[in-house]
């Protein structure tokens, strides 16, 4: 009983993490446009090594935090469909077929004259 609440709270763990991952990310990723647009006044005001270590560095880090919460995510998607937790199932080619309309009350069978296409 104890081992299952502490699996539990480990994959829940393991979750937070790739979020906070991610979000990381995303903030580092916003964040290079304000780093490129401060390199470019730095570099107005005389200091070129200092603008280009600053855009650089900016990108670098941003690349460098997508690529490890990318690799988390996958580790983590990887160790729930191992674990069983989500079920994952493959279509056939009959399979991606709607079902027919008889099978549920509130399905509207459309043909095809009927299709409007949005532009």
């Amino acid at each position: 009983m104890m081992t299952g609440w502490y699996a539990k709270r480990t994959s829940a763990r393991s979750g937070q993490a790739v979020i906070a991952m991610t979000l990381l990310a995303l903030l580092l990723v916003a964040a290079v446009p304000v780093a490129l647009l401060a390199a470019v006044i730095v570099m107005m005001l005389g200091h070129v090594a200092g603008g280009l270590a600053l855009a650089g560095g900016s990108i670098l880090v941003a690349a460098l935090a997508v690529t490890v919460a990318g690799m988390s995510g996958m580790r983590h998607l990887r160790k729930v469909l191992s674990r069983g937790g989500l079920r994952v199932v493959r279509l056939d080619g009959d399979q991606d077929t709607p079902p027919a309309s008889s099978d549920y009350g509130d399905v509207l069978e459309l043909d095809p004259s009927q299709y409007t296409e949005v532009r």
